[in-house]
């Protein structure tokens, strides 16, 4: 699926799921760095290229540096995140959540 074709979650929604963002080394991939989404239970949703994410908040915001630079990054996430990777989840479920395998965006 291509991102013109994947839907979107609204950013309000995303705050809703969204536990936590962690970057973490690439599994396969030395050197290349990710950016892992949590919902509030721990369960992982989906995941974005580190690099990508950052050039496209320095894109967006170009006088940001450092942590003002990572929340923009992950302002960028929330608003990115893909419908596949929430369409499992219910308040009662306790049952861990398919990772999807590769990159939301790519």
């Amino acid at each position: 699926m291509t991102e013109e074709q994947m839907q979107f979650i609204p950013y309000e929604k995303a705050n809703e799921i969204v536990g936590n963002i962690v970057e973490e080394e690439h599994l396969h991939e030395p050197n290349r760095r990710i950016l892992t989404v949590y919902d509030k239970q721990g369960r992982e949703l989906c995941w974005y290229d580190a690099e990508e994410v950052l050039e496209e908040a320095r894109a967006a915001k170009p006088e940001l540096k450092g942590d003002e630079l990572k929340k923009e990054a992950v302002r960028v996430i929330m608003q990115q995140i893909p419908e596949w990777a929430v369409e499992n989840l219910s308040e009662e479920e306790d049952d861990e959540v398919p990772a999807g395998g590769c990159c939301c965006r790519r």
